[in-house]
C-alpha cells in the first residue's frame, strides 16, 4: 500500500507542471464583414503582445494576444475608429503597447535619445580630431651631439641590457 501512495504521489507531481501551462488560446472568430477584418489585422499588427513583447498580437500566441484580438475586434464591430480603437489599448497598457509610440514631451528620449548620443560622439570624435598634438622641444647642442655620434658608430643593439633573443 506504501508503494502505491508513492507511486501515485510521483505520477501527479510528475504531471502537475503540464497542468500549470497556460490552456490554449480559443480559435480567433475572423469578422464577418471583410473590410472590418482587414482594419482588424492591420491594427493587430500594430499592437504589441504584453506577454511576447517582442511579437504583435496578430503573431502571438499567448492568451492575452488572443483576448487583445478578441476586444479589437468587438470595439470595430461595435463602430470604433482605428485611432479609438488605440487610444483605448493605450489608456488600458500605456503607449508601450504600440509598436509606434506617439511622439509627446514624456516620449522625447526615446525617439530622439540615438540621435543626440550620435550627434554628442561625433562632437567628441570632431573636437578631439581638431587638437594639435603640441611640438616637440628641440634637442641642446649637446644632445645633437650624442645623437650624432650614436648614430654614426652604427650600433644595431639598442638596448645594451638586453641579451641576444630580446633585442
Amino acid at each position: 500500500m506504501n508503494r502505491l501512495a508513492i507511486l501515485s504521489a510521483m505520477i501527479v507531481l510528475g504531471a502537475s507542471p503540464a497542468l500549470a501551462q497556460e490552456p490554449a488560446a480559443p480559435p480567433d472568430r475572423p469578422q464577418p464583414d471583410a473590410a472590418q477584418e482587414a482594419r482588424a489585422q492591420a491594427l493587430f499588427e500594430d499592437v504589441r503582445c504584453v506577454v511576447c513583447q517582442h511579437e504583435s498580437i496578430a503573431a502571438s500566441p499567448a492568451g492575452i494576444a488572443a483576448d487583445m484580438r478578441r476586444l479589437v475586434r468587438e470595439e470595430i464591430a461595435s463602430g470604433a475608429s482605428d485611432q479609438a480603437v488605440r487610444d483605448d489599448l493605450v489608456r488600458r497598457w500605456g503607449d508601450y503597447i504600440l509598436f509606434k509610440p506617439p511622439v509627446r514631451w514624456t516620449t522625447w528620449l526615446l525617439w530622439f535619445g540615438p540621435f543626440a548620443l550620435v550627434v554628442a560622439g561625433l562632437a567628441v570624435m570632431f573636437v578631439r580630431g581638431r587638437r594639435r598634438a603640441e611640438p616637440a622641444a628641440p634637442l641642446s647642442p649637446d644632445e645633437q651631439r650624442r645623437l650624432d655620434a650614436l648614430l654614426a658608430e652604427g650600433s644595431d643593439r639598442p638596448d645594451p641590457d638586453a641579451n641576444r633573443p630580446h633585442d
